[in-house]
């Protein structure tokens, strides 16, 4: 792992995904980005992205992949984490219309709805108000995308659904569903800002990354 004050080295887990977008992205923010795909690897990150992709598939293939226990072990001790997406259902406590058998990592208190907004046809793009990100709105881009039916105590909401949004789901049930939570050093959004060219999101993960390295200086 980084020494505090060096460029941070952060993971993008290569299982499924955007991969080459986050990628790229942390490297605009001046982290070392570095795809994930074995233990030893995420052994080596001081934090991770999970990308967008889909959660079920990306929850077996962490089976398969050894990565499941290491990964809750290192959410549990702390390493700040990033999921998008698809990596924000792995990150909640609970799932509501996900699969038996999938796998949860922890890390958010929080209850996911998965494929909320409705299916691959009702995907659409919004401006959002972001906390912790400086500047203009947000464009958030949401495919297939879940949202936060309920957050915990410790959980704070960085972004809602506008009361007007042209989402295809129902724009009353969308309306002020939150996007976008932190809790500590773990951070997710229901949309892909590594599909916009807008890295202010990923800009924050590294700030986040960056200050638990100096917190363990």
């Amino acid at each position: 792992m980084s020494d505090p004050g060096s460029a941070p080295t952060i993971g993008v887990l290569a299982l499924q995904g955007d991969v080459r977008e986050h990628l790229s992205a942390l490297s605009g923010c001046g982290a070392v980005p570095v795809p994930v795909r074995r233990p030893s690897e995420l052994a080596a990150v001081d934090g991770l992205v999970l990308p967008g992709g889909e959660s079920t598939t990306m929850s077996h293939l962490l089976g398969v992949f050894d990565l499941l226990e290491p990964l809750r072990a290192r959410i549990a001790a702390g390493m700040p984490a990033y999921g998008s997406c698809a990596g924000m259902i792995l990150l909640a406590a609970e799932v509501l219309d996900g699969r038996p058998d999938q796998q949860q990592l922890g890390g958010l208190d929080v209850v996911v709805r998965r494929n909320a907004f409705g299916r691959q046809v009702d995907s659409f793009e919004t401006d959002l108000e972001f906390t912790g990100v400086p500047g203009a709105p947000v464009r958030a881009v949401f495919i297939r995308a879940p949202w936060v039916e309920k957050v915990g105590a410790d959980v704070e909401v960085l972004a809602a659904v506008p009361e007007v949004t042209s989402a295809g789901a129902d724009a009353g049930a969308a309306a002020g569903r939150a996007v976008a939570v932190r809790q500590g050093s773990v951070l997710a959004t229901a949309f892909h800002p590594e599909l916009t060219g807008d890295m202010r999101v990923h800009a924050l993960f590294c700030d986040m990354v960056r200050a638990a390295l100096a917190g363990s200086g």
